[in-house]
């Protein structure tokens, strides 16, 4: 099976809290891939075909897909920032290297207002397959471009869809990553042998995400995003009072930010906020990973 590891920690996870006592961390992962799709208009071999509307790939460039995607900055962001501060909860931007070239202003904002900027990648694609000399420069110049635009050096990554084989030797090879988020596999951050060294991969989700708005179309109303959130909020919570968990909660700009949405991610919160307590750990992924290191150290 390929050295796949079925057990994870099976009935002996770390014994760790998080700061202040916490049981559950909750990571708010917002991503940003307007501008990185792909499109004929901006150079790429095809259209991108994944938006709200389900249609065939275009073999011209596609302005309702451009649309689509623009409404993401232009008001998206702002209400979905807005939101997040009213609660007072901090966010990763999983952000794309090509699309803060496009919009410099929302990366500034994001960093004045605490949040972290990981790496999406360059453009919003899957490496699966990709040739290692190709991904290789395209690792190393999204790091670069999020650096200059940022003015602080991103130290988590994560591949939209696979990543390659190659994906996380590359990262270690690069340096400066501190973690990547290529799994979906566990509720707790975990290591793996990369090369000579401990590689942390802190797990994303995606069933707690705005994404099942779209294609399958599990969420049709804010409610139900608030939910389906709340409800894997619950029970791990009740589940960290035996050992520490985290949640990670999937948002994108076109798709919460909309009007009719946004509301489910107040909901969510809210009840996050007021029910959590102490016992709860709203955290930045980079937080979570630096506090894994301290208290789970690698063997």
């Amino acid at each position: 099976m390929n050295n796949r590891d079925f057990l994870g920690y099976g009935t002996s996870p770390p014994d760790m809290r998080w700061p202040g006592g916490a049981g559950l961390a909750v990571s708010l992962v917002l991503n940003v891939e307007e501008g990185a799709e792909l499109s004929l208009a901006d150079g790429d071999a095809a259209n991108e075909s994944v938006h709200e509307v389900t249609q065939p790939v275009l073999a011209a460039p596609d302005l309702c897909l451009a649309s689509h995607f623009e409404y993401g900055t232009r008001v998206g962001y702002r209400r979905i920032a807005s939101v997040v501060a009213e609660v007072g909860v901090p966010m990763t931007l999983n952000a794309c290297a090509r699309s803060l070239i496009g919009v410099p202003w929302l990366a500034q904002h994001a960093v004045a207002q605490g949040h972290e900027v990981s790496c999406h990648g360059w453009r919003w694609e899957s490496h699966a397959g990709m040739d290692e000399v190709c991904e290789r420069a395209l690792i190393a110049r999204a790091h670069a471009e999020i650096t200059r635009v940022v003015g602080v050096a991103p130290v988590g990554w994560h591949t939209k869809s696979s990543p390659s084989i190659n994906t996380r030797r590359l990262l270690v090879e690069h340096g400066g990553f501190l973690y990547d988020s290529d799994a979906y596999n566990d509720d707790l951050p975990y290591y793996l042998p990369v090369g000579s060294q401990p590689h942390l991969v802190l797990p994303y989700a995606f069933d707690t995400n705005d994404m099942r708005f779209f294609g399958t179309q599990s969420f049709v109303r804010g409610q139900d995003f608030a939910d389906y959130v709340i409800d894997a909020f619950d029970c791990l919570l009740r589940e960290s009072a035996h050992g520490a968990k985290m949640l990670s909660v999937g948002l994108h700009l076109r798709i919460i930010g909309r009007a009719a949405r946004i509301g489910g991610l107040q909901t969510a919160l809210k009840h996050m906020r007021q029910s959590g307590g102490e016992g709860v750990w709203f955290a930045r992924r980079d937080a979570i990973a630096r506090h894994w290191r301290q208290e789970v150290p690698p063997v």
